[in-house]
């Protein structure tokens, strides 16, 4: 038969104690050789002229810069390039000046700008520094009547 002395030290918890070195805990992400680490170390430094990541899209902004841009003029512009595959493009400001990067989350309408477009937007600040601006409530005014266009969904249409 059991010994009831054996039985009642087994149901009792052990008492906790601390390990007599210091405890180091080495979470998966700083340890060398997991993916994390090789994926930061292949990771190449910025090139000059490509754009700053995070991008801040419409999901990513700041209440404050919506309001902002919301309460900013409307502006009119012709659509210099856009890349559909990249996700943004450029529009060249009527009135002049530097080109204005548009993110694809920042176009309203059902197609997607090519060049020659006429379009009108708002402007909002590029965080963090503040320096440069990009196009918000991006709208396709006037399509270019020399090149087909493509909607959203993939649908090619000549205009």
């Amino acid at each position: 038969m059991s010994d009831p002395a054996a039985s009642s030290t087994a149901d009792r918890p052990l008492p906790l104690t601390s390990p007599r070195t210091p405890l180091q805990l080495s979470f998966p992400f700083l340890r060398e050789g997991s993916r994390v680490w090789e994926r930061e170390r292949e990771r190449k430094p910025p090139q000059p002229g490509e754009l700053p990541s995070p991008l801040p899209t419409k999901r990513t902004r700041t209440y404050s810069a919506t309001v902002r841009a919301k309460s900013s003029p409307v502006y009119k512009g012709v659509c210099k390039n856009f890349s559909r595959s990249q996700g943004h493009g450029f529009i060249r400001p009527s009135h002049g000046g530097e080109d204005i990067f548009v993110h694809i989350s920042d176009i309203d309408g059902e197609y997607v700008p090519m060049e020659g477009d006429e379009v009108t937007y708002k402007v909002c600040l590029i965080p963090p520094k503040n320096q440069k601006i990009q196009a918000v409530e991006v709208v396709l005014t006037h399509l270019n009547p020399v090149t087909k266009h493509e909607t959203w969904s993939g649908q090619i249409i000549s205009s």
